[in-house]
């Protein structure tokens, strides 16, 4: 059996404000041609398919083309969809029991039984090769929210150990219909220790505080393959080469230019996996950062002066981020920038200003301190630890004036 893992698509994310409806039917038109080429038995997406709890029509559309053209093309290719933090579970599993009619199962839902225990058999899906046999069962665990796993009284962490939990019942349940000659596999959408992570997987992807943290003890030593989504870049965890997140196929930031993106083919061979491989995913529109470090404003301007002339904004043209060095407030920064971009082969997407020497101002503005100051040391030390210069005598004058007013309007 020919297994092919992905994760992450975030169908409908703005990039800076850019749509990115190209790059995505770029993704998936060459994943319809690969998921043939490489002649796949079986297709898992470990969540975050939308960028959105309510994703708008044409990304839904895109999402239900691409399955009926994956399974147009495969017509024995089966394919598993485990909902991520992104996606609404409800939503997505809507058209569940229509589309299980062409082989395409969808876990969004952890569901319990009229007793209150998890329902495993919802969550173990069958995979089958041509003739219809089962070759494969698969453990489709979604994304696990509060209440989804197994309570675990007087716990350090109660989701962590939940979630292990419920991975150990799950595989104990389908070891009871497992036979000779079958193997099993998980799916996850969540964060394990360790995993590196990007600027992007911190503020987006932590999202309980770092307790999530599950352990690749979790999963069992005699599950084949480890599916996981939820962290962006592609990577092995815990030393274990079958545990993979594939990472996203898109770049979902700046922090992921340098990432190689990917999907991961295994192949199984009864109950031991035979081969694990990635195959590099083409880009459709690159990124850009000039400079590589943050250089003072005129220095930069130069750089962007020297890119290539295009026509009117393009699609294709790179999503380009500009790290500039500033000794203070530049209020004419955007439009000094877009200028010098005018009729340039790029689309500005960020700016990434940098000033040198910050002071630490949670040191300078502790409780006991801002007991002592007036509204203007305020504003002084922070205008002072951000931009590394002294607060300017027309921006006293201003200051003092809205004080001012203030103060009389409350009075």
């Amino acid at each position: 059996m020919k297994i092919l893992h992905t994760a992450d698509w975030h169908i409908g994310q703005l990039f800076h404000e850019y749509d990115r409806t190209y790059e995505h039917q770029q993704f998936l038109n060459w994943l319809v041609h690969t998921l043939k080429e490489e002649q796949i038995n079986a297709l898992l997406i470990s969540g975050d398919v939308f960028d959105l709890s309510n994703p708008a029509s044409v990304s839904v559309r895109m999402f239900y083309t691409f399955l009926n053209e994956a399974t147009k093309t495969n017509p024995d290719l089966q394919i598993i969809i485990t909902a991520g933090n992104h996606d609404s579970a409800t939503r997505l599993e809507s058209p569940k029991p229509l589309l299980e009619s062409s082989n395409i199962h969808i876990v969004g839902l952890v569901e319990r039984d009229s007793e209150g225990n998890i329902d495993y058999e919802k969550l173990i899906i069958p995979i089958k090769n041509a003739e219809g046999i089962i070759k494969v069962w698969c453990l489709a665990i979604p994304f696990l929210r509060m209440g989804d796993y197994p309570l675990i009284a007087d716990s350090s962490n109660s989701y962590s150990e939940g979630v292990a939990a419920l991975y150990k019942e799950a595989f104990e349940y389908t070891l009871k219909k497992k036979q000779d000659g079958q193997a099993i596999i998980a799916m996850g959408h969540l964060h394990t220790n360790n995993a590196e992570i990007t600027d992007l997987d911190k503020t987006e992807r932590l999202i309980m505080g770092g307790v999530e943290c599950i352990s690749a003890a979790a999963f069992h030593d005699d599950i084949k393959y480890v599916a996981l989504g939820h962290i962006h870049k592609a990577q092995k965890i815990g030393a274990k080469d079958h545990i993979r997140y594939c990472g996203s196929p898109l770049p979902m930031s700046f922090s992921e230019l340098n990432y190689s993106h990917q999907v991961i083919v295994f192949e199984l061979e009864g109950e031991n996996i035979k081969e694990i491989r990635s195959i590099e995913i083409p880009l459709s529109v690159s990124l850009e950062r000039i400079p590589g470090t943050h250089q003072p404003l005129q220095e930069v301007l130069s750089l962007l002066a020297q890119l290539p002339d295009g026509d009117k904004e393009n699609e294709l043209y790179p999503y380009l981020e500009v790290r500039v060095l500033l000794e203070g407030p530049e209020p004419a920064l955007r439009h000094r920038i877009e200028t010098a971009l005018t009729g340039k082969k790029v689309r500005l997407a960020k700016i990434d200003p940098k000033y040198p020497a910050l002071t630490n101002s949670s040191e300078l503005l502790s409780q006991d301190k801002l007991n002592e100051l007036q509204p203007l040391d305020i504003f002084s030390k922070i205008y002072q630890s951000k931009y590394n210069t002294p607060l300017p005598e027309n921006m006293i004058q201003l200051f003092t004036q809205v004080s001012q007013e203030v103060n009389q309007k409350e009075d």
